[in-house]
């Protein structure tokens, strides 16, 4: 399977890099602002989705995504002084503004947000070569 490269510029694109991303886990410390660089990073292990078999453990692959035109990052429902924390990616979603402003919302399991504060969408994910066995494949009650 080849690495996945996908770009988000709009809220359809950017539920396909959700999709993609949904149970990856981050350490706290492997995700950042840059005010400079109006970037947010995130270095996270994804759940290789796309190459699992049902009841299989699958894999796990490590991957880059990242944020660009952020103009403010907020964080909520977790210690960002626990660098070596560990977050469990659920979701990424966009809400629109002042078009083409908005925020970015990762949430994460929990009850951890993340919310940018962005120009406009563009999001970049991007598989770094990294891959390995999960010890298993992700699960969720659903009430």
């Amino acid at each position: 399977m080849t690495d996945l490269k996908l770009l988000a510029l709009d809220s359809e694109d950017l539920d396909i890099v959700s999709a993609h991303v949904q149970d990856a886990v981050v350490r706290v410390g492997d995700m950042g602002y840059s005010k400079s660089d109006r970037r947010f990073v995130l270095l996270i292990n994804r759940y290789a989705w796309e190459v699992s078999d049902p009841g299989g453990r699958g894999q796990r692959k490590r991957a880059g995504l990242h944020f660009d035109f952020v103009k403010a990052a907020h964080a909520e429902g977790f210690d960002l002084n626990a660098k070596d924390g560990v977050l469990e990616l659920l979701a990424i979603s966009f809400a629109a503004g002042d078009a083409p402003e908005g925020d970015v919302l990762l949430t994460f399991a929990g009850g951890g947000r993340v919310r940018l504060e962005v120009e406009c969408l563009e999001a970049r994910l991007r598989d770094l070569g990294g891959v390995w066995a999960a010890k298993a494949q992700p699960k969720h009650d659903v009430d």
